[in-house]
């Protein structure tokens, strides 16, 4: 089966494009929707076998980053929603989108209740910089599998990941639901620069139990050719890192 992804954009959303030429380059399929058509005409998500919210500043940060966004999937076509999620599709959230999927309550358990959140960086200012990430190679997420660490860039002021109770926090453990952590050049899991926003457990992605809902906070989009990283020129650089997310989600779908 070929991917086919649907990217939202509208409201402050501004990572549509670099979405779409991820998934393109990869081998998928994407096409740019404005999120009014997706609420006005929700049966829409038919066509698609991926849903996927981008980066951006959706409706401003008003009331959190991406709880406005949130609100609106979440009381306007959840139904939809659920039932897109049942029949085993695949869902997206990068940034901005991390922030609204976990704030609508489809992460870490898709059942539209909000167990975790992302707030202020502890730095207390937008975090612009490449950050290194460790994966869990035994979660289930199927967007990272054969993936040991990853480099890729942050850009956001409401980055910290918080569990509303160290309840929640143990059952991710337990289940192996945090997908990627901040680490420094060692791999090991450091403060601040290497975490850049003072997320608990050093946490940067999640999944959900059937690996097949994911968000993550830094931008794998945003390294699709060598060159994007400021390290290229080193020669050290050979390979956009980022599309290895897409990659192994075109191949999964396949």
């Amino acid at each position: 089966m070929a991917l086919k992804a649907l990217v939202v954009t509208g409201y402050g959303i501004n990572c549509e494009n670099e979405s779409k030429y991820a998934i393109e380059k990869s081998g998928g399929t994407a096409e740019i929707v404005h999120v009014n058509k997706v609420l006005e005409n929700p049966k829409m998500l038919g066509n698609y076998n991926m849903f996927f919210i981008p980066g951006g500043f959706a409706f401003g940060d008003d009331l959190g980053s991406g709880k406005v966004f949130g609100n609106k999937m979440k009381f306007k076509i959840k139904d939809q929603l659920d039932e897109f999620v049942k029949a085993g599709n695949l869902v997206v959230g990068i940034c901005n989108g991390f922030q609204a999927l976990v704030k609508m309550g489809l992460l870490p358990v898709p059942d539209f209740q909000q167990r975790v959140s992302l707030v202020g960086n502890d730095s207390g200012h937008f975090e612009d910089r490449w950050v290194i990430l460790k994966t869990n190679k035994d979660s289930p997420c199927i967007y990272t599998k054969g993936m040991e660490h990853l480099l890729v860039p942050v850009r956001h002021g409401e980055g910290k990941f918080i569990p509303k109770n160290e309840s929640i926090l143990k059952e991710m453990r337990e289940n192996n639901l945090v997908v990627f952590q901040y680490v420094d050049e060692n791999g090991n899991l450091a403060g601040y620069p290497y975490n850049p926003n003072g997320s608990v457990d050093n946490i940067a992605a999640l999944c959900d139990k059937t690996g097949r809902i994911f968000g993550m906070m830094p931008h794998p989009e945003a390294f699709n050719i060598p060159e994007n990283c400021p390290y290229w020129i080193r020669g050290g650089i050979k390979e956009a890192l980022g599309l290895r997310i897409f990659k192994n989600t075109v191949e999964f779908m396949r």
